[in-house]
């Protein structure tokens, strides 16, 4: 299940190359919209709002996938990725995370970061990130990771930044590897594991 940015609705093409990528790899994809967004609205509606949707929209796909909720991965771009994730901190039932442009904190705004339900991720965990990215930077994002007790994998993208813009496919390819590689992969990793590809974070000035 994908859920999109603020200011996108769920035909992103970010969304879409994933859906593609994950479609092609033989995964059942849903890709969602907030209410905002199908009342023509372009303020986001309050996160318990947000989150309320993405339990809704889970569910609605697990029974129409005839699976069991704990076998849905949830994720999306920015604002996206991040209500999955706090519906799944919150105890929504998900195989795993994956976060595209996770939006650690605004831009030039470093003290309001969005990380209070991190503790509480217990399930696997994909994150790619741009080296470039103005929501998050590498190094600040590594550490804010290391509160994460689930398994985290962390792709980065040389050079991209938030919008990772003409560098939708490679971020779509990086989620269906790593999709095909679940549950093989979180039944061999235990609590904590930490795996990073990609540029090496460059050094905070």
């Amino acid at each position: 299940m994908l859920a999109p940015g603020a200011s996108a609705g769920r035909d992103q093409p970010g969304l879409v190359a994933i859906d593609k990528a994950a479609s092609a790899a033989g995964a059942a994809v849903r890709r969602i919209d907030f209410p905002y967004r199908l009342a023509g609205r372009r303020a986001p509606d309050r996160p318990e709002v947000l989150v309320s949707t993405v339990v809704k929209e889970a569910g609605s796909l697990a029974q129409e996938a005839g699976i069991a909720p704990e076998r849905i991965f949830a994720g999306g771009r920015s604002m996206g990725g991040r209500i999955c994730s706090m519906a799944v901190a919150a105890g929504m039932p998900a195989a795993g995370l994956v976060l595209v442009s996770y939006p650690l904190h605004p831009p030039g705004r470093t003290d309001r970061l969005r990380t209070e339900h991190f503790g509480s991720l217990k399930v696997p965990c994909l994150f790619v990130s741009g080296t470039a990215d103005a929501y998050a930077a590498p190094a600040e994002l590594e550490a804010a990771l290391a509160t994460i007790p689930g398994q985290v994998t962390v792709r980065w993208l040389d050079g991209a930044d938030h919008g990772l813009r003409r560098r939708d496919d490679e971020a779509a390819e990086v989620v269906a590897a790593w999709l095909a590689t679940q549950p093989a992969t979180s039944s061999r990793a235990g609590p904590g594991a930490r795996e990073v590809q990609g540029a090496p974070a460059p050094k905070q000035r």
